[in-house]
């Protein structure tokens, strides 16, 4: 049986932003999706029966604020490149290292955040990445010249590499099966808001100051992690069986009855602790090996279409296109991302995982097309007055395509596709490979514009088409199946 003939099985069942509007209440009901009588995120499927949703909402929110951070970090580079240059007389490559070692910095953030996260508790390692991010900031306000600068950027990234971890993990292990999927979704979303709202503020704002503003989601985290408890799976994990009870009853509310769902979890526990600890090596097997091109090829065909590059230097984009100032295209940027990504979550479980990424793909594809052939308009003296419109048409036609599907679509694909006694290892190798691919594309962005805007966005192109056919022959639709069934049609 090929990859398109797949059937999908379990139809209905969603997990996009709609599940918020779901009760908490689902009755005494255990729903088995496998032998283990989990669900096939590995989450017990058990909700409980008189739980409270307040202090899951307040605990998502204080957790979000880590994800709201991340795209501030994101974001910082985009609106304050040509005033950094020029308060201190940096030159493209150091501009470009300031950039780019974001990445470096959240590349080892992500290599070490299990290690982390599983040392430390999910508390703790938010705990730590604040930390991280408040001193990086503290850095690039009070930096004079290129060294401290970069110190500052390399510390934010390290900590947001541990957020893109810690954050998704929280959320999961401590909501309830009914509004597990749309609080889920509130990590991407944050992201997005947290980059647009850089965006915004860098065009009011002067660099300095704009780099104040990324203590807030942190100082807020710090704050409200007092108020909020421990995920109960890593306390149940650690053996801390006081403890875990008393999470899960604060996450349950004090009246339901968390006997059934405690017990679950504890099964669950062990029966990982029983699977024998996958190495990297181990993922090069011949029954991982589809599984492997699928997660790390979505990867590669996510960043090097150019999504970083575009992001980090947007303003900048704008202007070598022609435009006078870059706020306008820069407020556009920020303000269609976060209406599209909502638009992509609800999607997800409607259109299924390879439509979207296809119509995702296509879009970028069309995107980068039209900002090179704006840049080749120009270069030619053609069409002046078109040169502008194109750039600003092709990048947000470029990003409202990525937010929709390619920004998304593949880390949960890759949440799917790998069995359970190897995702540890195998997230790992995805998230090195997702983050090597950011820093290659966002050191070299303003080298390859420097050699031929033209030239760089048909790259991107190029890269966007190859993802058209990487999904339509390779990626099997993931919607609505079981680890099991998704498993077979990979083998098949």
């Amino acid at each position: 049986m090929g990859i398109h003939q797949c059937e999908d099985v379990e139809k209905g069942g969603k997990n996009g932003l709609e599940d918020l509007k779901k009760p908490l209440v689902q009755g005494e009901k255990i729903i088995v999706s496998n032998e283990l009588g989990y669900g096939t995120d590995g989450s017990s499927s058990q909700n409980g029966s008189d739980g409270s949703i307040w202090m899951v909402l307040l605990s998502t929110f204080v957790a979000v604020c880590g994800s709201f951070e991340f795209g501030s970090c994101v974001g910082y580079s985009a609106p304050t490149q040509s005033a950094i240059r020029e308060d201190l007389d940096l030159s493209l490559a150091e501009y470009s290292m300031f950039g780019s070692i974001l990445t470096i910095g959240a590349m080892l953030g992500a290599i070490t955040s299990g290690l982390v996260t599983d040392s430390l508790g999910r508390k703790g390692a938010m705990r730590m990445s604040a930390s991280f991010c408040i001193t990086g900031w503290l850095a690039v306000y009070f930096s004079m010249g290129a060294l401290l600068l970069d110190m500052g950027r390399f510390f934010t990234g390290y900590g947001i590499g541990i957020f893109s971890y810690v954050v998704p993990i929280f959320i999961a292990e401590i909501a309830p099966k009914s509004i597990r999927g749309g609080l889920t979704t509130l990590n991407q979303l944050m992201i997005v808001c947290g980059a647009s709202v850089a965006f915004l503020l860098g065009t009011v704002a002067t660099w300095r100051t704009l780099a104040l503003t990324g203590l807030v989601p942190c100082l807020v985290l710090l704050i409200g992690l007092f108020f909020v408890p421990e995920s109960p799976r890593w306390l149940a994990k650690v053996g801390r069986e006081k403890e875990f009870e008393v999470a899960l009853r604060r996450l349950r509310g004090k009246d339901a009855d968390v006997s059934k769902e405690a017990a679950e979890i504890q099964v669950y526990i062990e029966t990982l602790q029983s699977f024998p600890k996958a190495k990297m090596l181990d993922l090069f097997q011949t029954k991982y090996i589809r599984s492997l091109i699928i997660g790390v090829g979505l990867m590669v065909f996510q960043q090097f279409g150019g999504i970083n590059g575009i992001s980090f230097y947007v303003s900048e984009t704008f202007v070598s296109a022609g435009l006078s100032s870059s706020k306008i295209g820069t407020i556009a940027y920020a303000c269609i991302q976060v209406p599209i990504t909502i638009v992509g979550a609800i999607l997800m479980d409607k259109s299924g995982r390879r439509p979207l990424l296809m119509a995702s793909a296509s879009g970028t594809f069309l995107g980068c097309f039209l900002t090179g052939a704006s840049f080749f308009l120009k270069s030619n003296a053609m069409l002046l007055g078109w040169v502008p419109v194109l750039a600003i048409g092709g990048v947000l036609l470029y990003i409202a395509s990525f937010s929709i599907g390619m920004g998304a679509v593949p880390w949960v694909i890759m949440s799917e596709i790998f069995p359970i006694n190897v995702k540890g290892a195998a997230g790992s190798l995805v998230v090195l490979v997702n983050w090597l691919g950011a820093w290659a594309v966002s050191y070299t962005f303003n080298f390859l514009m420097s050699w031929s805007p033209t030239g760089t966005f048909s790259i991107y192109a190029g890269f966007s088409a190859m993802t058209i056919l990487f999904v339509a022959k390779i990626v099997p639709e993931t919607k609505g199946k079981t680890l099991e069934e998704i498993q077979a049609c990979i083998d098949s």
